[in-house]
């Protein structure tokens, strides 16, 4: 299944002068623009295998967030869930100046639609008619341990945390990982059962294009990461909230979380499904999205 033709786009620079990757495909004039918002050490080809199940009317736009894929590093002092918010929101007035929008975040870029309802409500409030919520979480990340029992989870959780504290000052572009240390890596933390070896190379290379030291930042701002307060701006917007049972990283524990706080929300769980619902589950979360897409029509 092939994907539509993406729209040659000029990188976006925001206002701290960060050039963004940005892609679009669809009409120009569609009444709805769908967002799809990537997460943390990935990029834009995160939605590869959702975007060609998706209606071919419908405009979509993707971008790499800051310190991923071909976007530029993040600043110091700028790799932060606030700051990707911004940067959406500017984005957004840029890119889409009208019609309705949908957004769909996958990890941290459901974090970072969360932050947008925190601090830009007027935009969200105006012009989000649907939110997607995929294998994220509003809070307490700090506590993860990558679903290993007792002192070996404990254990876990702090080297990640070290690890990240080394990689913000790591002077290098690239990650000091050979590929097939990144595919086994890939393969252990973020898939379920019987990965795709494709979906697994994707993500590994994606982790591979981002910038450690904004890798290592955007580590520490994710254990930070609490906006459960925030998602009472979005109660009234549709919203789906998707989680596989076996992520390690976002275990569905944190969807239900989210789904409590937003009581018209759909509520999905996969079984058998990691975190890397996009790759793992990729027609049912198209199918989502599209559902997610009618009812907000209908609302918005």
């Amino acid at each position: 299944m092939s994907a539509p033709a993406a729209t040659r786009q000029p990188p976006f620079v925001t206002t701290d002068g960060t050039p963004l990757h940005v892609t679009v495909t669809g009409p120009g004039a569609a009444a709805t623009t769908l967002v799809l918002v990537h997460g943390w050490t990935q990029d834009h080809r995160t939605w590869d295998r959702v975007l060609p199940r998706l209606p071919r009317s419908l405009r979509v736009l993707r971008y790499d967030l800051r310190g991923h894929g071909a976007s530029a590093p993040a600043r110091p002092g700028t790799a932060t869930i606030d700051q990707l918010a911004d940067d959406l929101a500017e984005l957004l007035a840029d890119r889409v100046p009208e019609g309705r929008i949908v957004l769909a975040g996958h990890s941290m870029g459901g974090m970072t639609i969360m932050a947008l309802a925190d601090r830009h409500p007027r935009l969200v409030g105006s012009r989000v008619d649907g939110v997607a919520f995929v294998a994220t979480s509003c809070g307490q990340l700090d506590r993860i341990t990558l679903g290993l029992p007792g002192v070996a989870g404990s254990g876990a959780a702090r080297v990640e945390r070290r690890l990240a504290n080394l990689l913000v000052s790591y002077r290098r572009d690239a990650l000091p990982l050979r590929p097939a240390a990144a595919r086994a890596g890939a393969r252990l933390l973020v898939f379920g059962r019987r990965p795709d070896r494709a979906a697994v190379a994707s993500v590994a290379d994606q982790l591979l294009r981002a910038h450690p030291a904004s890798v290592g930042g955007f580590q520490q701002a994710i254990s930070l990461h609490d906006r459960r307060v925030a998602l009472a701006a979005l109660r009234t917007t549709s919203a789906v909230v998707l989680a596989g049972d076996r992520d390690r990283l976002c275990p569905p524990r944190h969807a239900e979380a989210i789904a409590a706080e937003l009581p018209g929300a759909r509520f999905v769980r996969y079984p058998g499904a990691g975190h890397m619902l996009p790759q793992e589950r990729a027609a049912d979360v198209a199918s989502q999205l599209a559902t997610l897409l009618r009812t907000a029509a209908r609302t918005g």
